[in-house]
């Protein structure tokens, strides 16, 4: 505990009489500064002991002590010390009286007692407070320390908790709450999911105070990197004294200790993700097997999906980029979800996924697309669903579905929906179209002069698969002014409309211009 006025008037050698203010003894002292200034005010910081002889003071006024005992205290002065015997012989009555109106504790020194006394006592007991915090301190360390090698982050929320008073809770990268002490706070400690991840947004190391006074919440980043890694909330009824203070930098040393090691976990792991997948796309699925061991549990055996992941524009993700973001998002999913996911970076820039068909993965995938995706730049293809011998079948899906995305300007397309849909959204590509444009140009031409409409003939035309009576009843015209009309369709092009290539591209060219639909 630091010193207060109480403590200061208990010191035996000190002889400290209270005079006024005996409501407010239990005020905490941070300084003991003397000043014989008329308005010392400025020089103040709060939290002092004002000490003074009234050298300068208009003691004989009452309305000048008034004002000066209320700048006091608006100055944050927890107390103010008169020494008798200097100056004045007693305090004098009409600074008495302010101090006793505004219930500013004044303290009356004897004469045989120096100021440098009591700055000493101050002092030295503001040392001993601080000693007691770091002592405390290191202990709380060590056990905090042996809470992490032998049971992990919970262990160490759980101790922290118990030291503060409060509640702890740990987030992941999400803002997801990984761990909570005590129980009843989970709660609470969900609720601050948005502050977790505003906090995220910004470098690390990062802190925010959100909260009431009665419900103060700090909330600390983890990680060595610019990128946050978690977050650590600690929830008390008042602001963390130096004690608590050291406890909670030291849960967060270990958090984030723990946080690097996993991550050179994952290092590894996603080292040996690679040769797995190597070896699944290249038809040794046996092989990739006996390597991945448990690490994977039955992943490799299941029916999975395979994701292609990207930057738009082909960018090399860097720490910062879209696409470990992504990897992270994925992972946390399916660590929730107590699922296993094989997740490798690709050294041309794209994230490839192998994840459990229908699992939390594969839906947060497609959130991640709906939600950020297109913001971030990221476009992604996913396969149908496959097994282990069709795994490069599955690959090659994903792709033909990331190259769809990019064409569409999509942030995520799935191969079953190009099989289930339609050709004609695959022309919509600015290639696809000049080549449209190009071969039904002449045609367009020669509508322009008015000597015919060729254009929309032809479309009547294949529309009824070369039926004459049909499409010219269609077109209002006359079946032998139909077949004119194509032989001057032939002639301009130069091309032959019984071949059923030339038929097919035609009509593939009036799709893609949307004439196909008039």
């Amino acid at each position: 505990m630091p010193p207060t006025l109480a403590s200061l008037v208990q010191h035996s050698s000190l002889r400290l009489v209270v005079r006024a203010g005996e409501d407010r003894l239990d005020t905490p002292v941070r300084w003991a500064h003397v000043s014989e200034l008329a308005d010392p005010v400025p020089y103040m910081e709060g939290g002092e002991l004002l000490l003074t002889t009234a050298l300068t003071l208009d003691t004989g006024d009452a309305e000048a002590m008034r004002r000066y005992v209320r700048r006091l205290l608006g100055a944050g002065v927890v107390g103010l010390g008169f020494a008798v015997g200097v100056n004045h012989e007693a305090i004098p009555p009409a600074l008495l009286d302010a101090a006793r109106a505004e219930h500013l504790p004044l303290l009356e020194v004897p004469r045989r007692t120096p100021f440098l006394a009591i700055s000493k006592a101050v002092s030295a007991a503001i040392a001993a407070d601080q000693y007691r915090a770091v002592t405390a301190g290191f202990e709380v360390q060590r056990e905090l320390t042996r809470a992490a090698l032998a049971e992990g982050p919970d262990a160490v929320v759980a101790r922290l908790a118990a030291h503060v008073d409060g509640w702890v809770a740990l987030y992941d990268t999400a803002g997801s709450v990984v761990a909570v002490s005590p129980d009843w706070a989970a709660r609470r400690a969900a609720r601050l999911t948005p502050d977790v991840e505003r906090l995220r947004e910004r470098s690390a190391p990062a802190s925010a105070v959100v909260g009431a006074t009665d419900d103060r919440v700090e909330l600390q980043s983890l990680g060595t990197g610019r990128r946050v890694r978690g977050a650590l909330a600690v929830g008390t009824a008042a602001p963390l004294g130096t004690a608590e203070r050291y406890a909670v930098h030291s849960a967060i040393a270990l958090l984030t200790l723990t946080t690097e090691r996993s991550r050179s976990l994952q290092a590894a792991e996603q080292r040996l993700g690679a040769a797995v997948l190597r070896m699944m796309l290249s038809g040794q699925p046996e092989h990739a097997r006996t390597v991945a061991g448990d690490v994977y549990g039955g992943l490799l055996d299941a029916p999975f999906r395979l994701l292609v992941a990207e930057v738009a524009g082909g960018e090399e993700p860097s720490a910062e980029a879209p696409l470990p973001v992504l990897a992270e998002a994925l992972e946390t999913a399916a660590a929730r979800a107590g699922e296993a996911v094989l997740a490798v970076p690709e050294g041309d820039g794209r994230l490839v996924v192998l994840a459990g068909d229908g699992g939390a993965v594969v839906t947060a995938c497609a959130g991640y697309a709906e939600r950020e995706a297109e913001e971030a730049g990221v476009v992604v293809g996913l396969s149908a669903p496959a097994g282990p011998v069709t795994a490069a079948a599955a690959y090659r899906q994903a792709e033909q579905a990331l190259s769809v995305a990019r064409r569409r300007g999509r942030a995520l397309v799935e191969h079953e929906d190009l099989a289930a849909g339609s050709v004609l959204p695959l022309l919509a590509d600015e290639a696809v179209r000049a080549f449209a444009d190009g071969l039904l140009r002449a045609l367009r031409e020669h509508d322009a002069t008015g000597r015919g409409d060729l254009v929309a003939s032809l479309r009547a035309w294949l529309s009824r698969h070369g039926q004459w009576d049909a499409a010219a009843a269609d077109l209002g015209v006359h079946r032998h002014t139909l077949r004119y009309r194509m032989r001057r369709v032939e002639e301009i092009l130069g091309r032959s409309l019984d071949d059923p290539d030339v038929r097919m591209e035609l009509w593939l060219a009036l799709k893609a211009t949307g004439e196909g639909e008039r």
